[in-house]
């Protein structure tokens, strides 16, 4: 099985990769930084182009987009959230996912019930608003929405798409006072991917298997 992985140099993503790895699979992880094995910015058109170009005719079984930014952590309402950090939020954790998908589609078609696996976050659920972060929130409520209409549209193709809250991490993002390590994580997700399937697209799960809230 070949595994692609955004953001794959920190964090859940280099978990993730370490993971599978470990495990015997194909692994291409992406990066922004020297140590990436591929190079991927997410906000960047062309590079979506050149990492496709760069795959050539190879099949990704599994896509794990999880390339993302939290910029607007501890902002006040009053001053905080410059129009600035909307725009690099959205182009990393909405626009980023979906130029992701767009250009590696041939890739998933490829290899045939291909899994897409969305990171997103229970900071996007309308139900569990719990104020504050407006920017990263919107952010994964738009992402959320983004990956619903998807596995729709992808169903008939027999690619699930799916979209998981990794929980609260011990990672630079999530901080030292986080809930769970890095390995808990990984281990919660790595089972929903495998669960993941064209009957069950379109879900939105906690890490550790319970539903999310809408």
């Amino acid at each position: 099985m070949t595994i692609l992985i955004t953001g794959a140099t920190r964090g859940i993503g280099a978990g993730l990769a370490a993971h599978y790895t470990a495990a015997g699979q194909e692994v291409i992880g992406t990066g922004r930084s020297a140590g990436a094995q591929m190079m991927l910015d997410v906000t960047q058109p062309r590079s979506h182009t050149e990492m496709a170009e760069a795959l050539g005719d190879r099949a990704i079984d599994l896509l794990v987009c999880n390339a993302g930014v939290y910029l607007d952590k501890g902002h006040a309402l009053e001053d905080g959230f410059g129009a600035d950090l909307w725009a690099q939020t959205f182009a990393a954790n909405v626009t980023g996912v979906f130029l992701t998908i767009q250009h590696l589609l041939p890739h998933l078609r490829r290899a045939g019930g291909a899994k897409i696996a969305i990171i997103g976050s229970q900071m996007g659920s309308d139900t569990r608003a719990g104020g504050g972060s407006y920017i990263y929130r919107a952010s994964k409520g738009a992402v959320l929405n983004l990956g619903r209409n998807l596995a729709l549209d992808l169903k008939p193709e027999g690619i699930a798409v799916g979209v998981y809250h990794p929980g609260w991490v011990r990672t630079d993002m999530g901080s030292d006072a986080a809930a769970i390590s890095v390995t808990e994580s990984v281990a919660g997700l790595v089972a929903r991917f495998e669960a993941l399937s064209v009957e069950t697209t379109g879900c939105f799960e906690m890490w550790d298997g319970d539903a999310c809230p809408f």
